[in-house]
């Protein structure tokens, strides 16, 4: 796999972010913590530094710590059943542990002044975050977004945006600055432009040969999570997108002698992406697309009705919508990028974001004549997945591609 040069940006850029939470020679910030799709613009235009414990997740997963502190979790009462995500955040926490201290040298966590959750992307979140709002003895404000719609109605949008302006009123008492609609015009901005550039990087995998693949998409959509709304994300997917530009112009493939296209559907295995990575290298294959690295293209954002256009941007996300619309947007996804295949991930305990439960892997098939593979796994949890059977099944299925 080529290396991409702005990752050493990136690991720079997050740093900073983490450190900016415990500094030396200025005062301790007000800290909202976040879901990952929920109101961010709203807490940053209000000077809260913003924390997404799904991106802790994300790095207990990654690091391959998981595992230890979901134990722990389970022995305090949460079940194996749900979210990998929630079990290891709050299993390392009680433990008092975090990557975050031997990557950049902070403490711990940041202690919240407030916690904000969209259940747009997932309905674990309000009992995650009420975990530690019972813990820290601060309030949890929830946004309950309309679920598995199809075609987007005003009366939903109306319904998130009211509750946007509940949330700004309630977080009043808390925050450093007052609301001001103008700064959240030019949060709204900075989040929108860096969004643009995202969705920028990822269709330029539509390219042939592509020049970046899914499992560099997991890496680099960090800034478009967590520095969300601030010039910086702005400034490194522009630094980015320079890069892949001179990629195409010089036909650099991410997976030299390209022969297969695959479109990955569902979460990352987060401990096995480099794994994965090297599996599908050496078998010539590109992950060019997914709907998860999807999840941060904001299209709708629109300055001229910051609220509006936030309600209807949350609540339009792939993972909160219908089956058709899923499989309509499956569908032309994978047209667009000229996939030769899927492959479905069923994360054992993320049931919100595996869409191969009801069917529409087969449903898809017969529209498309698309070729798919289940794989069985999870985000965290890697006692639910076997690297022999993984091999076989892909393997198998790149041979099934080929005689096709």
């Amino acid at each position: 796999m080529v290396p991409i040069e702005s990752t050493m940006i990136l690991k720079q850029l997050l740093k900073e972010y983490f450190q900016d939470f415990f500094p030396v020679d200025k005062p301790t910030p007000r800290v909202a913590w976040c879901s990952s799709v929920g109101p961010a613009e709203i807490l940053v235009s209000m000077g809260f530094q913003v924390y997404y414990p799904e991106n802790h997740g994300a790095l207990l997963g990654a690091t391959r710590q998981s595992n230890q502190y979901i134990q722990s979790a389970h022995a305090k009462g949460y079940s194996p059943d749900i979210c990998s995500y929630l079990t290891s955040d709050v299993g390392a926490f009680q433990e008092g542990q975090t990557p975050l201290t031997k990557a950049y040298g902070i403490p711990s966590v940041p202690k919240p002044d407030v916690l904000v959750y969209n259940t747009n992307q997932c309905r674990e979140v309000q009992d995650w975050f009420n975990f530690y709002a019972r813990h820290f003895k601060v309030p949890a404000e929830g946004i309950f977004s309309p679920w598995k719609v199809e075609k987007i109605t005003p009366e939903q949008v109306t319904c998130v945006k009211d509750q946007f302006k509940a949330l700004i009123e309630s977080l009043s008492p808390y925050s450093p600055r007052a609301f001001d609609p103008e700064r959240l015009q030019q949060v709204l901005e900075l989040s929108s432009r860096s969004s643009q550039l995202w969705g920028e990087f990822l269709r330029k995998s539509q390219t042939v040969p592509a020049p970046s693949t899914f499992f560099d998409g997991c890496i680099h959509m960090a800034p478009a999570v967590v520095l969300r709304g601030l010039p910086s994300a702005v400034q490194y997917y522009e630094a980015l997108n320079q890069e892949i530009d001179a990629r195409i112009e010089k036909q650099v493939a991410a997976v030299p002698n390209e022969q297969v296209r695959l479109y990955w559907e569902g979460m990352p295995i987060w401990g096995k992406l480099r794994f994965f990575s090297e599996l599908f290298e050496g078998l010539g294959t590109s992950v060019v697309a997914s709907t998860y690295c999807n999840s941060w293209i904001f299209d709708s954002f629109d300055t001229r009705d910051p609220l509006e256009s936030m309600a209807r941007a949350y609540t339009e996300i792939f993972i909160n919508r219908g089956e058709e619309t899923k499989e309509e947007t499956l569908n032309s996804t994978a047209r667009e990028y000229q996939v030769d295949g899927i492959i479905y991930h069923d994360a054992k305990t993320c049931p919100y974001n595996s869409n191969s439960r009801f069917g529409l892997p087969q449903r898809l098939h017969k529209k498309s004549g698309i070729p798919y593979l289940i794989l069985n796994g999870d985000l965290c949890d890697l006692r639910c997945f076997s690297e022999e059977q993984t091999i076989t099944s892909i393997e198998a299925f790149i041979d099934q591609i080929g005689e096709n």
